[in-house]
């Protein structure tokens, strides 16, 4: 199985994407970019899109980036993550693109940034760790 259909493979299991419309648009060794609309269900209170949605698929983008470079016989899971959040998300549409800085045997560092039509909205920083692939 090619990284690209392992990576689109485990992301089609992950509910919370389905559940936020989120969708994979590109997968390459290092980087991988996920997108999702701002959808009346992940606003806050003052009309924009809540930072939960913005910081999921920027976790997200940035755990399978790090996937991308990983052997095979792992998974991955997010050891910490920090956001700064850059300006209010407005939509329609967000775009997180993830990327390795540097992948080592135990820890791979990562970004993402999380952008709307008119710019950048949220910054990512974080480690990945492989964990052992569980039965299915």
């Amino acid at each position: 199985m090619s990284v690209e259909d392992r990576i689109r493979e485990s992301f089609a299991r992950q509910t919370m994407m389905a559940t936020l419309g989120a969708r994979l648009e590109r997968v390459a060794p290092g980087r991988v970019v996920i997108t999702a609309p701002v959808l009346e269900t992940s606003l806050q209170q003052h009309g924009t899109a809540h930072a939960a949605l913005t910081f999921a698929i920027g976790d997200s983008a940035a755990g399978y980036a790090a996937l991308s470079v990983m052997d095979p016989d792992v998974e991955v899971v997010t050891a910490e993550i920090k956001i700064n959040l850059l300006a209010p998300a407005r939509g329609p549409l967000l775009t997180a693109e993830g990327r390795v800085v540097r992948a080592g045997r135990r820890l791979v560092v990562v970004a993402a940034t999380v952008s709307d039509p008119t710019g950048d909205v949220a910054l990512l920083q974080g480690t990945m760790v492989p964990v052992s692939r569980p039965p299915r």
